[in-house]
């Protein structure tokens, strides 16, 4: 990572591969459960121009289904037809626009899928209900829970099919224009399926120990990374504990594995094994997961990702400043704030804030400035 001294850590420019990052924020990928058939609305594109004009360095669409048996809910984007690209070129082309770098996360749900929108419940569809539910798949035929149907055991054929289907998938988000992609290996979609021993009792060459419970994820991995640019970064979220038996040791020695094949990056969440989609109704503390990703970026020396209750300017700085991590994804901040980047300048001292923005708001917002000073 290339850095400079006169800005504050939240504005220091960085490289990776052949990227240039204005600064050190990123839109973290939020569900909006409103595409139709995999196709993004119009919803999606006046959810990203907020993004998009407020001076971050990465936006990041939504977790995005490689099939359409891995979507969450019907709601969920898709990337598993050509169909879908041409509205996602739409966000890709807008970022780029404003100096932003456009980002994609691609995910398969496993036996978390079928489920009713966050909004109807996030319980598992029914017959009786007006959208169908579809079977899902996963590691083990091990439903979630008692109140979730039961999945199919994935054979060989359906990994291979499902691998392809990420291969695929990235070979659409790069020709819609995305220059960053990252796989989701988190929050107990279909590769945390693979990769917890909780879930995980295969006796075939995809479980067991460690190693073997990486070897999906691993192989999902090297097909987006043959498929990816070199000179383009490949990043990885991951649930770096989970409550259910994958600690900080399997996950350093994942990331350890991820970046040998070419992963650039681990985004550092947790948990979501055995819960439902609902969020929790308990506030786990600002920063919780900030000690994973310093943890990961000691431990596999990898550049990391900080994510989670990250709400506060001064919160993000210390973070940078101390070496936990190497960007901040900001999520339900930026839909409180769209202008957190504009506002972070301003208290961080920024010696040119307005710069940050777009030259149509910076310009009058100067303006203003120097009038309230005169």
């Amino acid at each position: 990572m290339n850095t400079t001294t006169k800005l504050p850590n939240v504005f220091q420019p960085a490289t990776q591969r052949g990227l240039n990052f204005r600064n050190r924020v990123v839109v973290s990928p939020m569900c909006q459960y409103q595409a139709k058939n995999g196709c993004v609305a119009d919803w999606h594109y006046q959810h990203h121009a907020r993004f998009a004009l407020s001076g971050v360095a990465v936006g990041m669409v939504e977790a995005t289904a490689v099939s359409p048996e891995g979507r969450i809910t019907h709601g969920c984007t898709g990337l598993w037809d050509d169909t879908h690209t041409s509205g996602l070129a739409k966000i890709a082309k807008m970022y780029l626009a404003h100096d932003a770098i456009p980002a994609i996360q691609l995910a398969h749900a496993g036996r978390k899928a079928s489920a009713r929108r966050p909004q109807e419940g996030a319980t598992p569809i029914s017959l009786r209900d007006t959208e169908p539910p579809w079977q899902t798949i996963s590691s083990n035929a091990t439903p979630i829970n008692e109140t979730w149907p039961t999945p199919e055991e994935m054979t060989k054929s359906d990994i291979d099919r499902t691998i392809r289907n990420f291969a695929t998938a990235a070979q659409r988000a790069l020709n819609a224009g995305f220059e960053i992609v990252e796989i989701h290996g988190a929050h107990g979609y279909l590769i945390h399926q693979f990769f917890s021993p909780a879930v995980n009792q295969r006796r075939d060459s995809y479980g067991g120990d460690r190693s073997a419970r990486m070897k999906f994820a691993l192989e999902v991995a090297e097909a987006v990374r043959a498929i990816w640019p070199k000179s383009l970064p490949v990043w990885y979220r991951i649930s770096a504990v989970d409550g259910a038996g994958v600690d900080l040791d399997d996950t350093i020695a994942l990331s350890k594995e991820l970046k040998n094949i070419g992963v650039d990056l681990i985004d550092c969440s947790s948990g979501g094994l055995s819960s439902s989609l609902s969020l929790s109704h308990t506030h786990p503390g600002a920063g919780f997961q900030v000690p994973y990703a310093s943890a990961i970026r000691t431990g596999a020396e990898i550049n990391t990702m900080a994510v989670g209750f990250i709400t506060e300017a001064a919160q993000a700085e210390q973070i940078l400043a101390e070496g936990s991590a190497d960007f901040i994804a900001l999520g339900r901040e930026l839909m409180a704030d769209p202008n957190w980047v504009y506002h972070a300048a301003l208290e961080l001292g920024h010696h040119d804030p307005h710069r940050v923005l777009p030259e149509a708001y910076g310009f009058y917002l100067e303006r203003r400035a120097h009038l309230a000073r005169s």
